[in-house]
């Protein structure tokens, strides 16, 4: 049975999405379909039923919290926007993202001795 590269690549996609997340409200606060939109751009792909559970997690472990704002267009909007712990929580998954690329690339490109 041959894999097909979507599942694969939607499988990568799926695995940096709360990392990727966290990077766009890191920049400032954020509406969540601003959120959408920044991802969906970027191609990870995410419908806004698999955005909802992600932030909402993610608040209830203290990365996150959020402000309403009133809208000109309808009700108020909830704005996201990381904690310290959220920013320090970041800032290690930064590390970590550095670490996983050196590994994969030493695995796909070792150096020939």
């Amino acid at each position: 049975m041959v894999m097909k590269i979507e599942n694969a690549q939607a499988q990568m996609r799926k695995g940096v999405l709360e990392y990727c997340i966290l990077s766009v409200i890191s920049r400032n606060s954020c509406y969540a379909s601003d959120i959408l939109k920044e991802l969906k751009e970027a191609k990870i792909i995410v419908v806004e039923g698999t955005l909802y559970p992600i932030l909402t997690r993610q608040k209830n472990a203290g990365l996150l919290s959020y402000r309403w704002e009133e809208s000109t267009q309808g009700p108020p909007r909830k704005y996201y926007e990381l904690t310290e712990e959220g920013k320090a929580y970041l800032n290690a998954l930064d590390q970590a993202w550095k670490e996983l690329i050196l590994a994969v690339e030493k695995i796909r490109h070792p150096k020939i001795n």
